[in-house]
C-alpha cells in the first residue's frame, strides 16, 4: 500500500488557518515537552483562537521554523516567552501574531478536562522540576 507523507508544516499551517476562521481544532500532540499535563500518544487537545494571551496559558505557536504547544511564561506588549512544562531550561520567544491558538480543553481517557489553570504551583517548582519529572517519567513508562 502506498503511503502519503504530509509534512507537519503543511498540516500545522492548515490548523492555523482553521483557527483563524474561528473553528476549534483537535490535535494529538507528540513529544514530551508538556509532561505531565499533556501526554503524547494518550491525550489530545482542543485549540481555539483567543484575542489575547496571558502568562499561564497553553498555546499552539509558530516559533521560527517549527510549531510548539507550550505554556506562556511571560506576555508583554507584543513579545511572548514560552516554555514547555516538561522542559527544564529551554524557552522560546515569539510575537503575539505567532500564537495561532490556545488550548481550551485536554482530553484524557475520553474525558474532556479544562486546562490546568495557570499552573502557578508547577511554575514555582521549577528548581526541583527535574526530579519531579524524572519520577513522573518512570511512573509513566511503567504504566502506574
Amino acid at each position: 500500500m502506498d503511503k502519503a507523507v504530509i509534512p507537519d508544516e503543511v498540516i500545522f499551517a492548515d490548523i492555523g488557518k482553521f483557527l483563524g476562521e474561528g473553528k476549534e481544532v483537535r490535535l494529538n500532540p507528540k513529544g514530551n515537552s508538556m509532561l505531565p499535563f499533556i501526554r503524547p500518544g494518550k491525550d489530545s487537545i482542543i485549540l481555539a483562537k483567543r484575542e489575547d494571551v496571558f502568562a499561564g496559558d497553553i498555546v499552539f505557536a509558530n516559533v521560527g521554523d517549527r510549531y510548539v504547544v507550550h505554556r506562556v511564561i511571560e506576555a508583554s506588549n507584543n513579545t511572548v516567552v514560552l516554555m514547555g512544562d516538561g522542559n527544564l531550561k529551554a524557552v522560546e520567544k515569539c510575537t503575539k501574531a505567532d500564537i495561532l491558538g490556545t488550548v481550551i480543553t485536554i482530553i484524557r481517557n475520553g474525558t474532556k478536562r479544562k486546562t490546568p489553570g495557570k499552573a502557578v504551583v508547577w511554575r514555582m517548582l521549577k528548581p526541583v522540576r527535574r526530579y519531579l519529572l524524572a519520577l513522573y517519567k518512570i511512573k509513566y513508562r511503567l504504566g502506574i
